[in-house]
């Protein structure tokens, strides 16, 4: 019985030396596989992170002209009034103002009859709004939203 066990051990020991020299061997492999690997997962990182602000802004946005539009279709309301609500809107969510551009249409909003529809437009280069120095992916896009409702007027 004693010789069995010696024959069975000996393959295994020998298996154990063969695999001790491949890892010997492989010293700086996992600085090489990150070196591959980080640059890539990097590049994910800030793609993940400007793609979601986008999607962020464009909300947003979207949300910041329907306010614009419902102020617009209001009895003795202005351009001013609109835009006024749409950079008010803009302000709270932390969205730089300054760099969004509105457009009300018809202007001045009362131009649009009973019923007529009413346009507020806002638009804002996703380079002024990023979190990142210089945008790789989206620089050059502009985000838009519109939104359109009817005047509410007495007739």
């Amino acid at each position: 019985m004693g010789d069995i066990n010696a024959t069975l051990r000996a393959p295994d020991l020998r298996l154990d030396k063969a695999c001790r020299l491949f890892r010997l061997n492989r010293s700086g492999a996992a600085v090489v596989e990150f070196a591959i690997v980080a640059p890539l997962f990097i590049l994910l990182i800030f793609g993940m992170i400007e793609y979601g602000r986008m999607v962020m802004v464009q909300q947003v946005i979207t949300n910041a002209s329907r306010e614009g539009a419902r102020r617009a279709v209001l009895d003795g309301a202005t351009t001013s009034t609109a835009v006024a609500a749409v950079n008010e809107f803009l302000d709270t969510a932390a969205v730089n103002s300054g760099s969004v551009e509105v457009i009300v249409s018809p202007d001045p909003p009362e131009n649009a009859g009973y019923g007529g529809a009413v346009t507020v437009t806002v638009s804002v280069p996703f380079s002024k709004v990023s979190w990142l120095p210089s945008p790789m992916y989206l620089g050059s896009t502009t985000l838009v939203a519109k939104t359109t409702m009817r005047r509410e007027t007495v007739k």
